[in-house]
């Protein structure tokens, strides 16, 4: 079905975005030239002629569910905001209310202030206008991301670089700083490898906004309340140093407010895909807040929020239809509801490093990746902070745990997971710990598999398998990842190639560090 008004090179560029595919692909997928399709990115009011609108038809009807409904956001025609809604949650909602009073106190304004301001860009927001920008940020490539970066800050400081992987001609560059040291740490995630301390529970000292920085900070809880986008306040922690090894993860966190983080550096994302995609390439937030590579490794002083995310492998027998045995990997595609790495390809579970209950015991990498399992792969509500508020005193408590989780902790043996690699993000400055799950017993996907299922935060959920090396490769090159995601995906099928076995059938990947 066409949409309203038939097709103009806007919605067929549009349609192109939501398939995932380059002009190139487009032009095969769709049997024409990729002369044509180049034409509607210069031309976007072109209409097309009547046949081509009836192969426009076709391909738009043959597309997955999640593939139009991505179509209908990116031109407008999904759900419409309800600015009543939208008022609503500028009144009520605590989350924004915690979000304007920080905005209130750290811009030094008067109490009230933030509200007024937010208000009066909620009236102003064209939702048309951000559908068109999210198109635009759309086009913009993982590795056009990684490569903005590194002409932005350089490849190396001192022994740190940023992460590249090869796998046989196929170059990964991403945006992710790390060093040797901070590679194949094999590190199982469980004390007395995983030993990370939070000295105090203290938040950060006061940060001064500017009127740069608060004008930024109001257009983003304006767009968040116009696109009715979830916005959790609660704790999370921020690394202040780092004492990462072989076997071992150690270092200090503080403790900070995901709101400080959503109305500061998580805004350097936006910003940055804006550039590239439009120009010029003039980024004053960046130029704030990590303005060089010396200022992104200084943890200490500055906010370095993070998170966990694991690339998921679970054991398979071998199967009539199927093959052999293998390993199944999940691989999600972001929802466009999140605010980090929207639509964007990543490894599952992915998730923010915060506490939940014990500030002190959650810290370990492990807890935030068993707590990430229960949430997006086993399907706990209760325990997804942006649902409703923490009412458990031990949400992790073997009592509440779900039955393939409860499964896996049953005997030893049964769930594996490791640290891979550890880096900066030079993306929004995050920590990162990629990180393996590992299920090598093959009664679990016969018991569970069909349990497994992402929750709100993914769009889609896609298996791949050990032994299918060319969709494998295939996946490693697409351009849709975040960087975060292609480090881990990358350092996890590292690891699996090491301790996988026979199950295990993919080319080698190697890594380096840019010079």
């Amino acid at each position: 079905m066409s949409p309203a008004g038939g097709w103009t090179g806007r919605t067929a560029v549009a349609l192109q975005s939501a398939l995932r595919l380059s002009q190139e692909r487009f032009a095969e997928h769709l049997g024409i030239s990729a002369r044509t399709v180049a034409s509607w990115h210069k031309k976007p009011d072109l209409r097309p002629q009547s046949e081509m609108q009836q192969v426009l038809d076709t391909a738009h009807e043959r597309a997955s569910e999640a593939e139009r409904a991505r179509f209908a956001e990116l031109i407008g025609e999904g759900p419409t905001v309800d600015t009543t809604e939208a008022d609503q949650r500028l009144a009520a909602d605590p989350h924004i209310g915690a979000a304007l009073e920080w905005l209130d106190r750290h811009a030094h304004w008067t109490p009230g202030s933030a509200r007024r301001a937010v208000a009066e860009r909620v009236a102003s927001v064209d939702v048309q206008d951000l559908h068109d920008r999210g198109t635009r940020r759309g086009w913009v490539s993982q590795r056009d991301v990684a490569e903005a970066l590194a002409t932005y800050y350089g490849n190396q400081l001192d022994d740190h670089g940023l992460y590249t992987a090869r796998c046989g001609e196929l170059a990964m560059n991403t945006s992710v700083l790390t060093c040797e040291g901070w590679l194949d740490l094999d590190c199982e995630l469980r004390p007395p490898h995983d030993r990370f301390r939070v000295p105090s529970a203290q938040p950060e000292a006061d940060l001064d906004l500017d009127d740069h920085a608060a004008g930024r900070a109001v257009q983003r809880l304006a767009e968040t309340l116009s696109m009715n986008t979830r916005l959790t306040d609660s704790p999370i922690y921020r690394l202040t140093s780092t004492d990462i090894r072989e076997h071992q993860l150690g270092g200090t966190f503080g403790m900070s407010q995901f709101v400080h983080y959503a109305l500061t550096v998580d805004l350097l994302e936006g910003e940055l895909v804006d550039a590239v995609a439009t120009g010029p390439n003039v980024m004053p937030l960046r130029d704030r807040y990590l303005p060089d590579l010396r200022s992104v490794l200084d943890v200490g002083d500055r906010l370095c929020a993070g998170g966990v995310l694991a690339l998921t492998a679970i054991a398979r027998p071998a199967d009539p239809y199927r093959g052999e045995a293998d390993y199944l990997l999940l691989v999600q595609e972001r929802s466009g509801h999140v605010l980090n790495a929207a639509r964007r390809l990543a490894v599952i579970p992915k998730g923010f490093h915060q506490p939940l209950t014990d500030v002190r015991r959650d810290v370990q990498v492990g807890m935030t990746l068993r707590r990430e399992m229960e949430e997006e792969l086993f399907g706990r509500p209760d325990i997804d902070n942006t649902l409703g508020d923490m009412l458990a005193a031990d949400p992790l408590h073997p009592t509440k745990l779900t039955e393939p989780m409860s499964w896996l902790l049953a005997e030893p043996g049964r769930l594996r997971m490791e640290c891979t690699g550890f880096g900066l993000n030079l993306v929004s400055g995050n920590y990162e710990f990629a990180s393996l799950i590992l299920i090598d017993d093959e009664e679990f996907w016969a018991r569970y598999g069909g349990v497994v299922e992402a929750n709100w935060e993914s769009a889609t959920l896609r298996q791949y398998s050990t032994t299918d090396a060319e969709l494998v490769t295939e996946l490693l090159g697409d351009v849709a990842w975040s960087n975060e995601g292609l480090f881990a995906m990358a350092q996890g099928l590292r690891r699996l190639a090491q301790i996988g076995g026979e199950r295990v059938k993919l080319p080698e990947i190697e890594w380096e560090i840019s010079q």
